[in-house]
């Protein structure tokens, strides 16, 4: 376990309420959430595709927030900010792979948890 997440299995733990199963499923979801949105936010970048971007931002917003993926959810405003005033451009791109290292630990974080 990291130190970026030291409290990610608690949560799930607690919003679990000691169901197993629901627990396991949980787990998966939120896998699956994070996989999903580093495609869609890769494809993104690389069809210049703003729209897209903002779709997958606002579909996983929630569960970043509920299970404090703070310096993802912090990324995502970033990247945000800099389509809106920038657009695609070397900033972004900079952006991007920042993003994308934060996001593949996350990745990791949560894959260790369905063991």
């Amino acid at each position: 376990m990291s130190s970026l997440y030291p409290d990610l299995s608690q949560r799930i733990l607690e919003m679990s309420e000691g169901d197993d199963e629901f627990r396991v499923e949980l787990t998966s979801a939120i896998y699956n959430g994070l996989v999903e949105l580093e495609t869609k936010y890769s494809e993104g970048l690389q069809n210049k595709d703003e729209l897209k971007i903002q779709q997958i931002r606002h579909k996983l917003k929630p569960t970043l927030s509920m299970f404090e993926f703070d310096q993802l959810t912090d990324s995502l405003q970033e990247g945000k900010t800099i389509l809106e005033t920038e657009g695609f451009g070397v900033s972004f791109e900079m952006h991007f792979n920042d993003f994308l290292q934060k996001l593949k630990t996350a990745i990791s974080e949560v894959e260790n948890l369905q063991n």
